[in-house]
């Protein structure tokens, strides 16, 4: 098998974490008594760990060991005001897509790196996208949820809407294989947005809807989150 076939495999199964993930709500949604509304919090806080930790453990430290103080300075802030814009008008437009843009803001530079990894020669590529796909697993529970219970979507196109999302990781990942490879200080700018943009999302809509008064396991899920990225970046280093 060609590396970049394998490539594509990887960023596309990493994708397929999030469909997986949305399947798992919808059944919680049917039968809200499999999970209980305390490991429901659960689940989205562990969501907002894992994108913690994605940005702490994998995107600031690469894209801020690549780039001069002053435009990885411009590229976190400019990511942090573009997704403010972005909330407002989806806020404006009654819109309840936060978490799945999260999700997608995530994914994508992620999905870059690994295409970039491979080609670069470095050893992290599989490790990377384990990593990537346990984080989109219980970003998809949380995004299909959000979604189900504020729009008038049916299920199944809320699902179909997530299946062709996966097929964005293999978009990335040959991005990151043919053209961000050659241009590293691209793609250090690129994660820097994006960590921005997910640091702001975040603490704008996913940390409060974690919160339940009385109720210890929700700010768990954070920790087990941010531990599970902190367990695949030393696995990777």
């Amino acid at each position: 098998m060609s590396e970049l076939s394998v490539v594509i495999l990887l960023s596309l199964g990493a994708g397929a974490a999030m469909p997986i993930g949305a399947l798992l709500a919808k059944l919680d949604l049917q039968q809200p008594a499999w999970l209980g509304d305390e490991w429901r919090h659960f689940v989205v806080a562990f969501g907002g760990g894992a994108l913690l930790s994605a940005i702490a453990l994998v995107l600031v430290p690469e894209g801020a060991h690549a780039l001069h103080v002053f435009p990885a300075i411009l590229a976190f802030a400019a990511g942090g005001l573009f997704f403010c814009w972005l909330d407002i008008f989806l806020a404006k437009k009654k819109s309840s897509a936060g978490q799945m843009v999260a999700m997608l803001s995530d994914f994508i530079p992620e999905a870059i790196a690994l295409g970039a990894a491979f080609a670069t020669g470095q050893s992290t590529g599989v490790l990377l996208a384990i990593l990537i796909a346990l984080q989109n697993a219980p970003e998809g529970f949380n995004s299909y949820e959000e979604l189900a219970s504020n729009t008038k979507l049916p299920g199944n196109t809320i699902l179909a809407a997530f299946t062709g999302m996966a097929l964005l990781g293999p978009i990335a990942g040959m991005a990151g294989y043919f053209w961000l490879a050659q241009a590293p200080q691209a793609l250090a700018a690129l994660m820097l947005f994006a960590s921005g943009g997910i640091l702001y999302l975040v603490f704008d809509d996913i940390a409060p809807e974690a919160k339940l008064k009385n109720r210890w396991m929700p700010a768990l899920g954070a920790v087990a989150g941010f531990l599970l990225g902190l367990i695949g970046h030393m696995l990777v280093a």
